[in-house]
């Protein structure tokens, strides 16, 4: 669940009503799905080959732009995720997971929305994607933004009861389109970040470059990666970089990448829907 079409894809406009998740996404009543797809992302060290989902209104048919740019950073940038816990949400085709998986994470948990067309098929890319020796350290569950973090604690499997149990990085991958669900997103967050023990010592300055320094890398993190496939609300989008900011979250921008657009006949500006914005986020506290 990566991304969105038109406007009209949506079954419940998200910025006319504010309504939970399982109300924004109610499924309505849909064909046999299309064909599965499959999308090729060339990595550092080795080939991923993703399937897709033939059709499906949570839009997880689609290897959206902002999964090709996380997954590029991460192999750029492994202290992020080596021998870290990881949690991907609204993972869609999971490639930014699959990347940390096979490279070395030490456990990766990877949700989506619970339709069991989107589960079964992150397990299938886990199954052909991961490697034999490194299957046991990825989790797939379904997940509702917002609810009790305790089923994906739970997969960490670890009996100390200690900040082992919570997660490193999470990773958010073209999520904040959908404006009513921002504080459901951060609630999630919140619970399951570990807390940063670093923060005092390296006080962010909205730079870039201060972001991506060694230090700033093995701080417990939030990645969100976004378009603004629909440009005319970009400030809506970017109000979940306020709301952050007021909760005490540090917001750091660490990539601007362009990209042919997804949909070169949607409305709005071309370059605008054709580029992926990339945030590093911390914070000092639970």
């Amino acid at each position: 669940m990566a991304g969105i079409h038109n406007e009209e894809d949506y079954l419940v406009d998200p910025d006319e009503v504010d309504l939970g998740l399982d109300s924004v996404f109610i499924e309505a009543a849909r064909p046999p799905s299309l064909e599965a797809t499959f999308s090729i992302f060339q990595g550092l060290h080795k080939e991923f080959r993703i399937r897709l989902v033939g059709s499906h209104p949570l839009w997880g048919h689609h290897l959206w732009n902002s999964a090709l740019s996380v997954a590029s950073y991460l192999e750029q940038h492994p202290s992020l995720f080596h021998n870290k816990n990881i949690l991907e949400l609204g993972a869609g085709g999971a490639l930014p997971s699959l990347v940390a998986a096979e490279s070395g994470a030490r456990k990766v948990v990877i949700t989506d929305y619970p339709d069991p067309d989107l589960i079964q098929n992150i397990e299938y890319n886990v199954q052909e994607n991961v490697d034999v020796a490194r299957k046991g350290n990825v989790a797939v569950q379904g997940y509702v933004w917002g609810h009790s973090i305790h089923p994906l604690l739970a997969s960490l499997q670890n009996e100390s009861n200690s900040n082992e149990d919570l997660f490193d990085l999470i990773i958010l991958s073209d999520l904040i389109f959908n404006h009513s669900q921002h504080d459901a997103l951060f609630k999630t967050c919140r619970l399951a970040l570990k807390p940063s023990p670093n923060a005092s010592k390296f006080p962010f300055n909205d730079e870039a470059s201060e972001a991506s320094s060694p230090a700033s890398l093995l701080e417990p993190s939030l990645l969100v990666f976004y378009t603004h496939h629909r440009p005319h609300l970009a400030h809506r989008d970017m109000e979940f970089f306020e709301k952050a900011r007021d909760q005490g979250w540090n917001c750091v921008e660490l990539v601007t990448q362009k990209f042919d657009p997804m949909f070169p006949e949607d409305p709005g500006e071309e370059e605008v829907r054709a580029t992926v914005h990339g945030w590093l986020l911390t914070r000092s506290s639970r």
